[in-house]
């Protein structure tokens, strides 16, 4: 398994901050710089070819369970989805294939990556897939979906309340907010100081006007909740 993780982009000022990732980091889905002085962790990820050998490499699916995860999705063949912090689109991919009548918005504030995932979309013929370039603090989703998927991302996030009342703005009614990261003892993901426990996770969506709805538990190093609006 790969040594990176990436991170997610919400403050502007010091994006420059870190260039590569820590050794002791797992790989993501996403990537992104920033947002340090809000609590997010530092990253930069450009070059999307070469980040694509990390974040899809063959061992993450065993940890991952990316199937799994889509499939305990229930996601209706009709529903739209966003992927946020989508990065080459290890998901995001999944997702749009579970939906064929439905729609994907794999989001990202890297162009590059935004870049590739448009690429991508193209030659795997995933026409439902879009790739949605965003702005520190805003998703800035097209038009509201039925589910916000963020993976080994919101711990990333800067301002996460703000950032969870913006994005509850663009869900349609009985839409559900997904966050799956890294449990505080797991060894892999960022350092132990950089993660968040299920019960802060909680807290932080209760504060941004969220209800816990379900628990799934069967991947082995992250959580897995669900979240409606009010």
């Amino acid at each position: 398994m790969s040594t990176l993780f990436a991170a997610w982009l919400l403050s502007a000022a010091a994006c420059a901050h870190r260039a590569s990732p820590e050794p002791s980091e797992a790989p993501a889905h996403t990537k992104h710089a920033h947002g340090e002085h809000h609590g997010g962790m530092p990253h930069r990820f450009e070059n999307a070819e070469e980040w694509v050998k990390r974040f899809e490499e063959p061992e993450r699916d065993a940890w991952q369970k990316p199937d799994e995860v889509v499939k305990a999705l229930s996601l209706p063949a009709d529903a739209k989805v966003a992927d946020i912090g989508a990065g080459t689109g290890y998901f995001a991919v999944r997702l749009a294939r579970a939906v064929p009548q439905g729609r994907v918005y794999g989001v990202d504030i890297e162009p590059d990556m935004a870049r590739y995932m448009s690429e991508r979309a193209k030659r795997e013929n995933l026409g439902n897939l879009e790739a949605v370039l965003a702005e520190p603090g805003d998703a800035k989703l097209p038009e509201p979906v039925d589910v916000a998927l963020i993976v080994d991302t919101y711990h990333h996030i800067g301002d996460r309340v703000a950032y969870m009342k913006r994005l509850g703005e663009k869900l349609r009614p009985g839409g559900r907010v997904v966050i799956i990261d890294f449990r505080v003892e797991s060894p892999k993901g960022p350092p132990r100081q950089h993660k968040l426990s299920p019960e802060q996770v909680r807290g932080e969506l209760e504060a941004a006007g969220y209800r816990q709805t379900q628990t799934h538990d069967f991947l082995p190093d992250q959580y897995f909740l669900e979240f409606q609006r009010g």
